[in-house]
């Protein structure tokens, strides 16, 4: 049996520099637009390059290429560039980037995980290949929390009994994002849950079925949805096939602000979708699962 949960999406790919060329999911591109003058921002942070009104909304540009490491891009280059108008995070911000190259079909499963030796403080969540080329993923949630800290309250409202709840559930989380991991890691830890962890769809249902195998079964699962390799709508499907661990609660979350992300997820199977981050949401929708066992 097939499944028909992968949402269709391609890559944007462009450079930063003069040979790598890099690539963003089309689905989180709300536009692109030419080069424009911009408007110096008091106190920002020294990878934005200022302000510019588009369709009427002041957004952020941010030099992309030297937030990642790359050399700036010069004044003189400036009229030569693209902008990209990202959504991600529930934030419209501009990227300026030196060429876009071309937007291509993607099998998200040829995706795989950045090498190891690339380390920890890695902008890339995925690499692929394109005319035999190779093409890097870039991280856009790292990169946005990094230039726009994350200053919300994250404290959980929770009590004895409710924490007592999630302590008796064998919980998995799933991100391919590093900064998505820390935020759930956090939430849960904060609360005295335990919890395991995997950076892609792949290795998560393999945990699954292991845990399986030992009768100690992963009873809620939190996962992404936009992973390279085995998507969250793919790895739901997977789950809800194997009869050992298709009873697991699932919770797909998304730095997409598309509703349609929601409506996806609960089409493929899952239990409950959450569009942004937010400890307290994802608790609650952890003690939905903890009360249906």
């Amino acid at each position: 049996m097939q499944s028909t949960s992968s949402q269709s999406q391609g890559l944007l790919l462009f450079k930063l520099s003069t040979l790598q060329s890099f690539a963003l999911g089309t689905l989180k591109i709300q536009e692109i637009v030419p080069y424009q003058k911009l408007t110096q921002l008091p106190n920002a942070d020294s990878n934005i390059l200022g302000a510019a009104s588009i369709r009427g909304q002041t957004i952020s540009i941010i030099d992309m290429a030297a937030a990642v490491g790359y050399p700036p891009i010069s004044e003189e280059e400036k009229p030569n560039c693209v902008i990209i108008i990202t959504d991600c995070s529930r934030q419209h911000v501009g990227f300026l980037v030196r060429k876009i190259e071309r937007i291509i079909e993607c099998n998200w499963k040829n995706i795989e995980p950045p090498p190891s030796s690339l380390g920890h403080k890695t902008y890339i969540t995925g690499i692929t290949h394109f005319e035999k080329k190779l093409i890097q993923l870039l991280d856009i949630e790292l990169l946005l929390s990094q230039i726009f800290p994350d200053n919300d309250d994250h404290s959980v409202e929770i009590n004895g009994v409710q924490k007592g709840l999630l302590q008796n559930e064998h919980i998995l989380l799933v991100d391919d994002s590093a900064v998505a991991r820390k935020q759930l890691e956090g939430a849960l830890t904060r609360i005295d849950v335990p919890f395991k962890v995997c950076k892609n769809g792949n290795d998560a249902l393999q945990v699954m079925k292991e845990c399986a195998e030992k009768e100690d079964p992963i009873t809620i699962l939190v996962s992404d949805i936009e992973m390279p390799g085995l998507d969250g709508y793919e790895l739901t499907f997977e789950v809800r096939s194997v009869k050992e661990i298709a009873g697991a609660y699932i919770i797909l979350h998304t730095s997409l602000s598309s509703e349609m992300s929601v409506d996806r997820a609960q089409q493929v199977g899952a239990d409950d979708a959450l569009t942004k981050f937010a400890a307290q949401s994802l608790v609650d929708a952890m003690l939905k699962g903890a009360k249906k066992a």
